[in-house]
């Protein structure tokens, strides 16, 4: 997959796509559907915008994000996508009138040849501009526009936002069946305090800064490594919070792999969440603490062998 990031001065060979627009926060069944569609029309692009709009309308709001861009483009790459058009939402391009929009980015700078979006996108300043100013301004300067009705599963309508519920409130299963797949945190594993070593439970750190946090608390989770000579999957226990045991107040995740020996610091981890084990806990001494991550990993196991 090539990866741009602006809208001016590509190459011949990266204009002309078909493309689906839209944030793909989550890249759940609706977004597919998205980009199913655009699939059928030529060579797949997919147009998406970074920072999210909402974090650069409101840049000290509370995280709301399902995936960072890595993880993003990482699960774009695995639908075959041609082309990432990952375009810098700035003021320049949040002032862009829908007609500007159109003629500047579609048409001057991508030359696109079909564009697929949701029935709920709106775009231009203000987000002024509905999916019938595109259609209307699709025929206008030359290009094909579909419109992919809204998606429901289980008598929910699949949205970025009714994932977050579900994760807030501790159904990672039910995330999942909107999702098409596991709700996976990505990034880079960092040094902590080395506790769970000292626990006989080694961890895996990483930072979930400007995410979305599910419920916090232990899950069962099925582990990508994704970088260095140890890549490959595992499953494990993580637990996601503050460590109250310890009187820490800045969440994190930190993953116990099974079976696992080596050492990570500095590689890049996909952790897969994949049931709700049981909230945060504070234990009256090291001992409950460890008897506690001992039936947790029996039961993580048991979970993730019934997959």
């Amino acid at each position: 997959m090539r990866h741009h990031h602006h809208w001016q001065d590509l190459t011949a060979e990266a204009r002309g796509a078909s493309v689906a627009m839209g944030n793909f926060d989550g890249v759940h069944l609706g977004h597919r559907s998205v980009i199913d569609l655009a699939r059928g029309q030529g060579r797949l692009g997919v147009v998406t915008f970074e920072p999210h709009p909402r974090q650069f309308f409101a840049p000290h709001a509370r995280a709301f994000r399902l995936m960072n861009p890595e993880a993003r483009a990482n699960r774009l790459a695995k639908l075959d996508v041609a082309d990432l058009y990952e375009l810098p939402f700035d003021a320049a391009l949040a002032g862009l009138s829908p007609e500007g929009f159109a003629a500047d980015v579609l048409v001057a700078g991508l030359g696109v040849r079909h564009v697929v979006v949701g029935a709920d996108f709106c775009f231009g300043k203000g987000r002024s501009g509905s999916v019938q100013d595109l259609q209307a301004l699709g025929a206008r300067f030359g290009f094909g526009v579909t419109v992919a009705p809204l998606l429901a599963v289980n008598g929910t309508e699949v949205s970025s936002s009714a994932i977050r519920v579900a994760l807030t409130e501790g159904r990672p299963r039910d995330a999942a069946a909107m999702l098409g797949h596991w709700h996976r945190i990505e990034g880079e594993v960092i040094h902590g305090e080395k506790r769970g070593r000292q626990l006989g439970y080694p961890t895996a750190n990483m930072s979930v800064d400007g995410l979305h946090l599910p419920r916090l608390g232990v899950y069962a989770v099925k582990v990508d490594i994704l970088t260095g000579p140890q890549a490959g999957s595992h499953i494990g226990a993580a637990s996601l919070g503050v460590r109250p045991m310890f009187g820490e107040n800045v969440p994190n995740l930190e993953t116990h792999l099974f079976d696992f020996a080596g050492d990570l610091y500095g590689q890049h981890l996909s952790i897969g969440f994949v049931d709700y084990l049981r909230p945060e806990m504070k234990f009256d001494g090291l001992q409950a603490l460890i008897d506690q991550m001992d039936a947790d990993c029996r039961r993580a196991r048991d979970i993730l062998a019934a997959l």
